[in-house]
This record gives structure tokens, C-alpha cells and sequence, in this order.
């Protein structure tokens, strides 16, 4: 019996094991229903996103390489405008005519050399994109161009005229730079100071009248500009520059009002007294 017993128990152990087998080649052999997953290709759109980064990354880089290349333009005119500054500064009555011959040309060389740089880097461009780069060379050179033309004519020159003298620097396929009337007026306030520094010289030099002329046209400039600087949108840096106008004004005013009230005790220049019994602080002059 027990013989029986194990031997029908070997024959279950082998059925089973046989069954087994094919039904895990079976499993093996049918087709997976999660099969592995392939690596996803990139999608049209992305691609597309990946070129339009492309693209404005390439514009920022050449925007930046192209600031920097106006930024250096506009550094060379500041620099060349204050020599032509220090130049009119040479001014007097013996010497006008050569100094302010001397002053054109300077002038000419700024807007021919460096001023027609600037304006090749900023035509066919929003110009107002980049303006904090390039806005201190062209005050500088307002500055200069309106210092001349007092100097020479008495008279202030208006933003039409400058934008007049840089379209022959433009190329004609393009549109033209044009200095906006921002930098404009922040130039013609620079400008304040420079006459302010030379009704002092005049004045030291003996020029009352050259000196009451130029504190007139100071005065006119500031009475005008505190009727336009509260209409304007960015006014921030004009007003700190109204606060210096204001001073060059006073101190033009003191001192013709000083030269004016208190003449008598006005001592000309050494060498340069009508009176021939002059003497320098009411010492007596030594016969040698």
C-alpha cells in the first residue's frame, strides 16, 4: 500500500513539474503586454522652442557687443568735446577770432570722427534701446556745440540745427540719428555752467558788459526751463541739474552785482589801467 502511496506521489511531483515547464515557456513565448519603453523622440514643438532661444540669445549677445562698441563711441565724444570746451574757454578780447577759428574745427573734427562712429552704430536700430549708453557723449557735445555758437553769435543753437549738421553723417537707406530733445535740453543745462566759468573770466578780465550779457542769457535759460521741467515724463535728472543752474545764476548774478555796486574799489588788471596815476592798493608808484 504504501509502495503505491509514494509511487502515485512521484508520478503528481513529475505531472506537475512537466506542467509547469510549458506553461513558463508558454508565458515566455506570448508577447509581453507592457513592453520596454523606447527613448521619446524630441517633438516638433520643442524643437521649435529650442531654436527660437537660439535665436534670441544670438540677438542679445549682439545687442550687448554693440553697447559696448556705443559706449566706447560715446566716451571718445565726451572726451573731444571738453577740449573743444577748453578751448572757447581761451577766449577774450585780444583773441576771439583765433580761438573760435580753432573751436570750428575742433567741433568739425568731433562730428566728422567720432560722432559719425556713433551714428553707423546706432542707424537701421531703436534708437531709444540704447540711450543711457550713448546719452553723456552726445550732452557732452550739445554742450560744446551751444557753447560755440553763443561765443560767436550770442545766440543759442537749437536742436534742429545740431540734427541738421549729423544728417550728412547717415547713411540715406537708413533712418538718421537724431539727438532727442531729453538730451538736448540736459545739454543746454550743462551748458549753464560753462557760462557761468566764463562771465567769471570776463569779468576778471575787465568784460563787465560781456559778463552782464552772458548773465542775461543764463537767466533767460533757467526762467524758461522751470516752465518745461515740471511737463516733463522723465524729469528726475533734469531737476538735480535745475538746482545747479540755479546756483550758476546766483553766483553770475553776485558778481557783476559786486562789480556793479562796488566799481570804485574794482581793481583792473595790472598793466591794463587808462588812469595814469593808478596804483595798486593806494601805494605809491616807485620811480626807479
Amino acid at each position: 500500500m504504501l509502495v503505491r502511496c509514494s509511487t502515485a506521489l512521484q508520478r503528481f511531483y513529475v505531472i506537475m513539474a512537466t506542467s509547469f515547464d510549458k506553461s513558463t515557456v508558454a508565458a515566455e513565448a506570448r508577447p509581453s503586454s507592457n513592453p520596454a519603453k523606447k527613448p521619446r523622440k524630441m517633438s516638433t514643438s520643442a524643437a521649435a522652442m529650442t531654436a527660437a532661444f537660439d535665436k534670441y540669445a544670438h540677438y542679445l549677445n549682439t545687442l550687448n557687443d554693440k553697447r559696448e562698441r556705443v559706449v566706447k563711441a560715446s566716451r571718445d565724444i565726451t572726451i573731444n568735446s571738453k577740449k573743444v570746451i577748453f578751448q572757447v574757454h581761451r577766449i577774450s578780447k585780444y583773441n576771439r577770432d583765433e580761438v573760435l577759428e580753432k573751436a570750428e574745427k575742433d567741433l568739425a573734427a568731433v562730428t566728422d570722427q567720432y560722432m559719425s562712429r556713433l551714428v553707423k552704430e546706432l542707424q537701421g536700430t531703436d534708437f531709444w534701446k540704447l540711450r543711457r549708453a550713448y546719452s553723456p557723449g552726445v550732452q557732452e557735445y550739445v554742450e560744446a556745440a551751444t557753447l560755440y555758437e553763443f561765443c560767436k553769435t550770442g545766440k543759442l543753437l537749437n536742436l534742429e540745427a545740431i540734427n541738421a549738421s549729423l544728417l550728412p553723417l547717415s547713411d540715406p537707406s537708413f533712418e538718421p540719428l537724431q539727438i532727442n530733445i531729453l538730451d538736448y535740453v540736459l545739454g543746454v543745462a550743462d551748458l549753464t555752467g560753462e557760462l557761468m566759468r566764463l562771465a567769471i573770466g570776463r569779468i576778471s578780465d575787465g568784460e563787465l558788459e560781456y559778463a552782464k550779457t552772458i548773465c542775461r542769457f543764463v537767466r533767460e535759460i533757467y526762467r524758461k526751463l522751470t516752465l518745461v521741467v515740471p511737463t516733463m515724463d522723465e524729469n528726475y535728472e533734469m531737476k538735480k541739474k535745475m538746482d545747479t543752474m540755479l546756483q550758476s545764476v546766483v553766483k553770475i548774478e553776485n558778481a557783476c552785482f559786486s562789480v556793479h555796486v562796488r566799481g570804485s574799489e574794482y581793481i583792473p588788471l595790472l598793466g591794463c589801467s587808462s588812469d595814469p596815476n593808478f596804483s595798486f592798493l593806494g601805494a605809491q608808484v616807485l620811480e626807479l
